[in-house]
C-alpha cells in the first residue's frame, strides 16, 4: 500500500511539473523560469521586487518573463511603450488580478463589481464642485486636530517619530473627512480604527502574497474583524455620514451587496483612501528636514502665501493652487518612494507593439506588469542622479512646472507615475494632493518641527513593500515640535 501511494504521489508530481513548465516560444519576450520548480522567482520577487527586476532588465533588456508562484508574468520597462498597455482594455484586463487581491486582503467578493461605473460615481465626489467642498472640510479636521489640547503647549516640545506624527494626522482627519463628520472628531472610535488599521497595514503585503504563518494569520483575523466592527453600516448610522460615503453605499446596494460585504468593502476604500497619503507626506518632509535648501524654499513660499492669508494664519485654500516650489518637492519625494505595479492579465493570445517597433507575443492568462519604479523614475537617462533628492527637479528656470523629459531622444509622456497612469489614474489624485499640501503648510507656517538629531540620515525603506503605493520606512524618524501660532 505504501509503494502505490508513493508511485501515485510521484505520478502526479511529474506530471504537475510538465504541466506547470513551458518554453519560450518565437517572438516571445525572454523567459527566466529560476530554478525553483512552480515557485520560481516568487521568494526573490517578494523580498526585494525593484532590486530582482533591476537583475532581470541588465539580463534581459526592457522586456522579460519571469515565473512567479506558477504565475508567468511579463514585464515591460520601456516607458515609451507604457501606452501599449494602459491603453488596451480589450486584450488586458486589471479588474481579475484585483479581484484576487480584494479577497486575499479583505476577505471581499463583489461578483457584480462595475469598475467603469465606480470610478463614474467616484469622480462625482472627487473632483470640480466636490473636491472644493471635500478639501474645506479636510482644511477644518486639519486644523482641529492640529489645535487639540496635547498640542497647545508652545513652551515644551514634544517628540514623536515622523511616520507616526505624518500618517496619524492625515489618516484621522482623512477618516473624518470621507468616513465620519466634523462633530465626531473626539470620538474614541477615531483612535481606535487609527490603531487597528496600523496593524492590519503592516500585514497586508503578507495577506497580499498569501504568506502569512500561523501566528500572523490569526492576527489579521482578528484585526480584521475589529476592523468591520468600527466600520460596520450600524456605527456610520451613529453620525451623518459624508456624501461620499452615502454615495458608495448605496451603489453597493445597487450591487445586490449585503451588510456583510458592505462592511468588508469600506475597509477597502480605507486603505484605498488613506494608505498612501500618510506616507507620502512622511517622505516629503523626511526629504525637506535633512535637505536645508530644499526646507528653507518651501517655507519661503508658504510664508509668501501665509502673509496674503486675511485673516492672518488663516489656510487660504485658494492661494494653494499656485505653489510650483511645493509642488516640485512633492513630485520628487514620490518620485524616489512611490512604487506601485500596474498590472493585467491577458485576455486571449495578442501581440504588444513596442514604440521602437519591436512585437512581442503574449499568451492567455499571463499577467503584464509595469514598474514605473524603475523606469522611469529612477532611470538615470531620464533623470539626472536619480538617486538624490532635488526639490526643483520638476521647476524650469521660470520657475513654471517642468514637464519636458527624454529618453532615446523621445519626449516622455510619462516620467514620473506615482498615481497610475491612463484610464485607471487614481481618482483621488487631486484630494490627496490637497491633503498633503494643506497638512505640510499648516505644520510649517504654525508649528516649529525639527529632527532630534540633525545629523540623522533617512531611514531605508521596507523592501517588502514594493507594487503597494507609496513606500513605507524600515524604522522612524525621531522628530520634535511644538505649535508656534496660534490657529
Amino acid at each position: 500500500m505504501f509503494w502505490a501511494t508513493l508511485l501515485l504521489f510521484n505520478g502526479f508530481l511529474v506530471l504537475f511539473l510538465i504541466l506547470s513548465n513551458r518554453s519560450r516560444i518565437k517572438k516571445e519576450p525572454p523567459l527566466d523560469k529560476g530554478i525553483i520548480p512552480w515557485l520560481g522567482h516568487a521568494l526573490e520577487f517578494g523580498k526585494d521586487a525593484a532590486k530582482f527586476l533591476s537583475r532581470m532588465k541588465a539580463k534581459h533588456g526592457d522586456i522579460f518573463t519571469v515565473r512567479v508562484a506558477g504565475h508567468y508574468v511579463t514585464v515591460l520597462l520601456d516607458p515609451n511603450s507604457y501606452d501599449a498597455v494602459v491603453q488596451d482594455s480589450v486584450s488586458l484586463d486589471f479588474t481579475r488580478y484585483a479581484q484576487v487581491l480584494m479577497q486575499r486582503i479583505f476577505c471581499l467578493s463583489l461578483p457584480n463589481h462595475n469598475p467603469t461605473t465606480e470610478r463614474a460615481m467616484m469622480r462625482r465626489h472627487f473632483q470640480g464642485e466636490s473636491l472644493a467642498c471635500l478639501n474645506g472640510v479636510m482644511q477644518r479636521n486639519l486644523q482641529a486636530l492640529l489645535a487639540t489640547e496635547e498640542l497647545q503647549d508652545r513652551t515644551n516640545w514634544k517628540q514623536d517619530g515622523l511616520f507616526n506624527f505624518s500618517y496619524s494626522l492625515l489618516f484621522r482627519a482623512g477618516y473624518l473627512t470621507l468616513f465620519g463628520t466634523e462633530q465626531n472628531s473626539h470620538n474614541q472610535d477615531l483612535t481606535a480604527v487609527y490603531e487597528e488599521y496600523r496593524k492590519f497595514d503592516s500585514l497586508l503585503t503578507k495577506m497580499a502574497r498569501s504568506t502569512l504563518n500561523t501566528e500572523e494569520k490569526r492576527v489579521a483575523g482578528s484585526v480584521r474583524q475589529r476592523l468591520w466592527n468600527l466600520l460596520s453600516p450600524a456605527q456610520f448610522r451613529k453620525a451623518e455620514p459624508s456624501s461620499w460615503l452615502q454615495s458608495y453605499r448605496q451603489h453597493l446596494q445597487e450591487m445586490g451587496v449585503d451588510e456583510e460585504m458592505q462592511t468588508r468593502a469600506m475597509l477597502l476604500q480605507l486603505w484605498a483612501t488613506q494608505g498612501n497619503v500618510g506616507p507620502a507626506a512622511f517622505w516629503l518632509f523626511a526629504f525637506l528636514l535633512t535637505n536645508p535648501e530644499a526646507m528653507s524654499a518651501v517655507k519661503r513660499e508658504f510664508s509668501s502665501i501665509s502673509l496674503q492669508a486675511n485673516p492672518p494664519h488663516h489656510l487660504p485654500l485658494d492661494k494653494l493652487q499656485c505653489t510650483p516650489v511645493f509642488d516640485s518637492a512633492l513630485s520628487e519625494a514620490l518620485r524616489l518612494t512611490a512604487a506601485p505595479f500596474i498590472t493585467r492579465e491577458v485576455l486571449h493570445n495578442n501581440t504588444l507593439r513596442m514604440a521602437d517597433g519591436r512585437e512581442y507575443n503574449l499568451r492567455k492568462g499571463d499577467r503584464v506588469c509595469l514598474f514605473p519604479y524603475l523606469s522611469p523614475q529612477m532611470d538615470p537617462e531620464i533623470h539626472q542622479e536619480p538617486e538624490k533628492f532635488k526639490y526643483d527637479r520638476f521647476l524650469n528656470a521660470n520657475g513654471t512646472e517642468k514637464k519636458d523629459f527624454f529618453k532615446g531622444g523621445k519626449r516622455l509622456k510619462y516620467y514620473t507615475m506615482p498615481w497610475g497612469a491612463g484610464k485607471n489614474v487614481c481618482v483621488g489624485k487631486d484630494f490627496a494632493i490637497s491633503s498633503i499640501k494643506q497638512f505640510a503648510f499648516l505644520v510649517l507656517t504654525h508649528m516649529d518641527l525639527e529632527l532630534c538629531d540633525p545629523a540623522s540620515a533617512l531611514p531605508e525603506m521596507n523592501a517588502t513593500r514594493y507594487g503597494f503605493g507609496m513606500m513605507q520606512p524600515e524604522k522612524d524618524l525621531p522628530i520634535r515640535y511644538k505649535l508656534r501660532d496660534p490657529l
